[in-house]
């Protein structure tokens, strides 16, 4: 088990003013380790997860505002830590074909720069790295045919079980190909320096501290455009098919990866809401709207870059490996998130000076 009671040393945890960062960084100080959050600040409103979880936690949260792509800063905070969660990452795939260098940069080298810190120690500290189902391209050699509920393999088994981690990878879009290298990188630093890492590779996280765009965060932008009463906008026809996971699930099985490093270093799990947290765009729009009680208006636009049509994680490796429990089921997760927006919304309107809640990842 990884978690020494008399270790005292912090855990790192890169990007830790996002979305998932945020959340990882709250489980961990509520359990009493002193954590360093680590984040350059650099997308819109992500300073106040930071705020929040010093006002919740004090001292216990150790901020560093700083790139991951700065080797000396990112290497003195790896050092010091017990454990690094390693989240800071460029999210999202539209950005990633306007500048791919920018991309590459942060997701591959800002990566190694973690990588060579933890190499240069004496003895090995765990790191446990967040990728993407991304790896595994748009899945355009599987057999997909389309019923009430959106796209479904024509395969049963694939079908009932999801797509597995030996599904070979294949990188599509800058943002896949940063993904993919950096992932690829952290399970051979495992093999070529006995590094204690691990991969999970996420499908659709969701929940509180999100703030979605149309680019990365899909569930939270379509409940704050229903909530505010605009349209959204679908990409493609709106059938694809995607497993969510609520946030809480997919932190505990964060904390559980570190906990049992020792047991699954050099592996990489699919971490998602797998088949029965499956839902389809359009299955999701007509929940959001018996939520917030009207009509939601949809456009459409085209297929972007990379879409997968169908995406739903096979999760009985992670879900064996790391001892999960049941996950959130989905309407119950998007619920729990509206309420949390609406509670939100009425705390800024009692106080015009509170900035608006945001995230990173």
């Amino acid at each position: 088990m990884s978690d020494d009671a008399k270790d005292t040393r912090p855990i790192l945890v890169t990007g830790g003013a996002g979305f998932i960062g945020s959340n990882i960084a709250d489980r961990l100080a509520g359990e009493g380790h002193d954590v360093i959050v680590y984040d350059a600040l650099s997308r819109e409103g992500v300073k106040t997860n930071l705020d929040w979880l010093r006002a919740r936690h004090g001292a216990k949260i150790i901020e560093v505002v700083a790139d991951v792509r700065d080797a000396g800063e990112i290497g003195r905070a790896a050092r010091e830590a017990k454990a690094v969660f390693h989240l800071a990452a460029q999210v999202a795939v539209t950005t990633s074909l306007d500048d791919p260098l920018e991309d590459f940069s942060i997701n591959v080298e800002g990566t190694l720069n973690v990588l060579e810190a933890l190499r240069s120690l004496p003895s090995p500290t765990p790191v446990l790295f967040a990728s993407t189902n991304k790896v595994y391209g748009d899945l355009a050699d599987v057999a997909l045919e389309r019923g009430e509920h959106g796209y479904s393999p024509v395969d049963p088994d694939l079908a009932r079980s999801g797509v597995g981690e030996n599904r070979p990878l294949e990188f599509h879009t800058p943002y896949g190909c940063s993904k993919g290298a950096a992932d690829q990188y952290v399970l051979d630093y495992a093999r070529s320096f006995g590094l204690r890492s691990a991969v999970l590779r996420m499908s659709c996280i969701y929940g509180q501290r999100q703030m979605g765009t149309e680019d990365q965060g899909w569930v939270a932008h379509f409940l704050l455009r229903a909530l505010a009463g605009q349209p959204i906008t679908l990409f493609g026809d709106g059938h694809q098919v995607r497993d969510i996971l609520e946030v809480a699930d997919a932190v505990s099985a964060y904390v559980a990866a570190w906990k049992r490093i020792d047991h699954i270093a050099g592996r990489a799990f699919n971490l998602g809401g797998g088949p029965t947290n499956a839902v389809s765009l359009r299955t999701l729009v007509e929940h959001i709207e018996a939520l917030v009680g009207q009509d939601v208006e949809l456009r459409f636009a085209d297929w972007r870059a990379g879409d997968q049509r169908y995406f739903v994680a096979n999760t009985q490796a992670a879900d064996a490996a790391l001892e999960l429990g049941p996950k959130r089921p989905w309407r119950d997760g998007v619920a729990r998130l509206a309420e949390w927006f609406r509670d939100d919304r009425a705390l800024r309107a009692a106080s015009p000076s509170r900035p608006l809640a945001a995230a990173a990842r």
